[in-house]
C-alpha cells in the first residue's frame, strides 16, 4: 500500500508551534490539525502554521462532521473545510465514525447503535461528503463508554459503514485498548479484522485509568506499555504505516514528546527490518 504520509506524526497544538520552528526535529515525517481549529484563522497564527507546514506535510482530522447526527449535514461547514483542504493541498482528511450534534454542538463524541439501519444512514452521509469533498475521507473507530443496542459488533459495524461508503479507515490504536477494557472484548481479535486496506494512518495516545476500571480517551497522558505492545501487534499483522501521536491536553515540551516519537520510529524501524513493511 502507498500511502501520502510516512514515518511517524505530531498533532500540532498552538503550544508546539514555537518549539517546532525553532528546533525542527527530523524524527517527525507529518503533522495534523483540526481543520475547524484553523478555517479563517490569518495573522501571525496563519503565518505560524504556514512556516510549519512548509517544512512538514499536513494532515487533518476534524472534529464537528457530526456524521452520525440527526441533524442535515452543515453545508457552510462542509464549504469551509473543503476550502481549506484545497488551499493547502491536503490530501488525508479524517473525521470520527460517531455523532457531536443535534439541535447544536455537543462537543463529545457519541456512540452510534451498532445497527444495519446506521450503517445505511452514515455510510449514505459519509458518500455525500466525499461528492462534495470531490476526495474520499476516512473514519477513524472513536472511544465509547457506553453501547447502544445492536445486533453488530463494533468491528463488524466499522467494517460495514467502511464498505458501504467506499471510504478510508483511520484506524485509532489506543481507542481500540480502551473499548476492549471498558466492553469486555479481545483487542487482538479487534486487530485482526480491521480492514487494513483502506488505512490512511493510525493514531497513539495515552488515557487515564479510573479507580472503578473505566478507561477515560483523555489524550493527556504518555502512551501506556499495553498501548505500544497493540501497536506493534498491528505492524506485525499488517506491516508499518505511517502513526501519529496525540496529545491534546497537560502538554509537555516538545522534547518530552520527541521520546514518543522515538518509540514510533524504533516500532517502525524493528519492523521494517523484520521483513513486515508494506511494499511503497
Amino acid at each position: 500500500m502507498v500511502y501520502q504520509v510516512q514515518g511517524a506524526g505530531l498533532g500540532l497544538k498552538q503550544e508546539l508551534i514555537a518549539q517546532l520552528l525553532t528546533q525542527q526535529p527530523a524524527q517527525i515525517s507529518f503533522v495534523e490539525v483540526a481543520p475547524e481549529n484553523w478555517i479563517h484563522v490569518g495573522g501571525a497564527r496563519g503565518k505560524a502554521l504556514d512556516a510549519v507546514t512548509e517544512r512538514y506535510p499536513l494532515v487533518c482530522h476534524g472534529l464537528s462532521l457530526n456524521i452520525g447526527g440527526p441533524a442535515p449535514l452543515d453545508r457552510d461547514l462542509l464549504r469551509d473545510i473543503r476550502n481549506f483542504l484545497r488551499q493547502r493541498q491536503v490530501q488525508v482528511y479524517t473525521e470520527h465514525l460517531s455523532y457531536c450534534g443535534d439541535s447544536g454542538q455537543l462537543y463529545d463524541l457519541m456512540p452510534l447503535p451498532f445497527t444495519a439501519e446506521a450503517v445505511h444512514y452514515v455510510a449514505g452521509r459519509i458518500r455525500q461528503v466525499q461528492d462534495y469533498l470531490g476526495q474520499q475521507i476516512g473514519m477513524e473507530n472513536v472511544s465509547t463508554y457506553a453501547q447502544l443496542p445492536g445486533e453488530l459488533s463494533e468491528i463488524e459495524f466499522l467494517n460495514a459503514v467502511l464498505t458501504e461508503a467506499d471510504c478510508g479507515y483511520h484506524l485509532d490504536i489506543n481507542n481500540i485498548f480502551v473499548n476492549a477494557s471498558n466492553h469486555g472484548f479481545d483487542p487482538l481479535d479487534y486487530l485482526r479484522q480491521i480492514p487494513a486496506e483502506r488505512l490512511l494512518y493510525a493514531h497513539i495516545a495515552g488515557h487515564d485509568q479510573r479507580a472503578d476500571g473505566l478507561r477515560i480517551d483523555t489524550h493527556g497522558a504518555a502512551v501506556l506499555p499495553d498501548v505500544w505492545d497493540l501497536l506493534a501487534a498491528a505492524y506485525t499483522g499488517y506491516g508499518i504505516f505511517p502513526t501519529l501521536l496525540e496529545r491534546d491536553f497537560n502538554i509537555p515540551p516538545l522534547a518530552t514528546l520527541m521520546g514518543e516519537i522515538d518509540q514510533i520510529r524504533r516500532l517502525q524501524r524493528h519492523h521494517a527490518a523484520a521483513g513486515t513493511a508494506h511494499a511503497a
